[in-house]
């Protein structure tokens, strides 16, 4: 039997541990922080859930309009008397978090994994948990898996406190809904969190240092979202950076880098994050560790170390749970032998979860505007859609791009509610190479908002 071990149980670590098992491998998983890793813990699974609350706070600031009246009072939310009672929503997100963690570790358990409470480093060969009480144990491996993960990126001219200066992993701990929260980055992260906080009641001010917000997404779709940002209420300062945070009481001063400050009740810092690579003996292993700390692999998972692999954020291939998971699978199909696929971004599904969300897959707008790819394509508006209009929806679109002569579908982007679930019909089509007629045929219900993806099929030019 092959000896498997693996350093973290977030995604990438957990699912590969569950392919090693159901092949037949001994498996030790080396974890410290619980089962699901930050993932789960304090990332993708907490901050998807305080999503969730504010996107009934969306619904409910739109349903006047629907002929819905809800109290009689006001709120800085809604304007229809709700309003969030954060430590309770903030209990939930950790109830939730530690319940899916529960649930992973019983799997684990259930296929047979080893797991040691611990932080786990390379040595000569073989890994060597280090446990919290100061023990040590050598686990001798055959095949080593590193899923270490990421960490938010911390600055010295703003560094966390807890209380008022934040990173996201924080931010759970906190009583009462900021009054004025100062967002200081307008990726990803800080774009998911300064929607939720808007949507909860609080002013948002969200620092980018880009010409606009989500820098790396679709423009058209980037363009929409900072729209909505703008109208409802969100003060965007576009093209300035922090050059330093400070607390003053119970407020926090933000120094931009002209030398004007802006002033809030909290601040969270989402300004990237570094892999947690430090200190685990991958130099000493002959591991190759690139830029940023982030390590080298190939598309089956492998580092330059025969019988050493690595996944997840720790690689920086592209910094999505469902990647890492794939990544973990992969490695562990092709250490043990079985039939591998090596991994294709250009089938991988993305999304924002801001309201609307935005989802991708496959080719970009980035793609074709640089050259890498020459495709055409059709943007539909989500307010042409008979569903959207019932439920008074009039942000989004759905655009796809088709090869030309082929016209295969090769990408796709989904702005709406819920666009994570709209782009699945999109992100199969590109799977199984289907073409914009074949996606045009098939049978939509009427009305929904996946008409909008076969009405724009049909739509691609010849």
């Amino acid at each position: 039997m092959t000896r498997i071990a693996i350093i973290g149980g977030g995604p990438g670590g957990y699912e590969a541990a569950l392919v090693a098992a159901r092949l037949g491998a001994t498996v030790t998983l080396v974890e410290r922080s619980g089962a699901g890793g930050s993932a789960v813990l304090t990332d993708c699974v907490p901050s998807k859930t305080l999503v969730a609350t504010a996107e009934v706070m969306t619904v409910l600031a739109g349903s006047a309009e629907l002929g819905v009246r809800i109290g009689s009072g006001s709120s800085a939310a809604t304007g229809s008397g709700v309003g969030v009672d954060l430590a309770a929503v903030n209990a939930r997100v950790r109830r939730l978090a530690l319940a899916q963690s529960v649930d992973i570790r019983a799997q684990l358990d259930r296929a047979g994994v080893r797991w040691i409470d611990g932080a786990g480093r390379l040595d000569d060969g073989d890994v060597v948990a280090d446990a919290a009480d100061g023990s040590s144990e050598r686990i001798e491996t055959d095949t080593i898996l590193v899923a270490t993960g990421a960490h938010p990126r911390v600055l010295p001219e703003a560094m966390p406190d807890g209380q008022r200066i934040l990173t996201w992993e924080q931010v759970y701990d906190l009583a009462e809904l900021p009054e004025r929260i100062i967002v200081v980055g307008s990726g990803v992260t800080g774009a998911e969190f300064a929607s939720a906080y808007l949507a909860l009641g609080s002013q948002v001010v969200l620092v980018s240092s880009r010409d606009r917000v989500l820098p790396g997404e679709d423009p058209d779709a980037a363009e929409v979202l900072e729209d909505v940002f703008r109208r409802r209420g969100m003060e965007v300062l576009s093209r300035t950076r922090a050059s330093s945070v400070r607390r003053d009481g119970d407020r926090v001063v933000v120094t931009l880098a002209d030398g004007s400050t802006v002033q809030g009740s909290h601040v969270l810092m989402a300004v990237g994050s570094v892999p947690n690579t430090a200190g685990i003996g991958l130099a000493e292993a002959g591991v190759v560790v690139g830029a940023g700390g982030f390590i080298e692999v190939d598309r089956v998972s492998r580092t330059a170390v025969r019988g050493v692999y690595a996944a997840g954020d720790c690689t920086g291939v592209l910094m999505l749970a469902s990647v890492a998971a794939m990544q973990g699978r992969i490695a562990m199909w092709h250490a043990l032998g079985s039939a591998v696929r090596p991994l294709d971004l250009k089938t991988v599904s993305s999304n924002v979860f801001t309201d609307p969300e935005i989802a991708t897959v496959g080719v970009t707008q980035a793609d074709v505007d640089r050259g890498d790819v020459v495709a055409y394509s059709v943007k539909l508006p989500l307010s042409t859609n008979a569903r959207a209009k019932m439920q008074g929806l009039e942000d989004g679109f759905v655009k796809l791009f088709a090869l030309p002569g082929q016209r295969t579908i090769v990408g796709g982007v989904v702005v709406a509610p819920r666009a994570s679930e709209l782009v699945f019909p999109v992100a199969v089509a590109i799977e199984q190479r289907l073409t914009m007629d074949e996606l045009a045929h098939t049978f939509t219900v009427y009305p929904s908002l996946s008409g909008s993806i076969a009405e724009a099929a049909s739509r691609l030019p010849s």
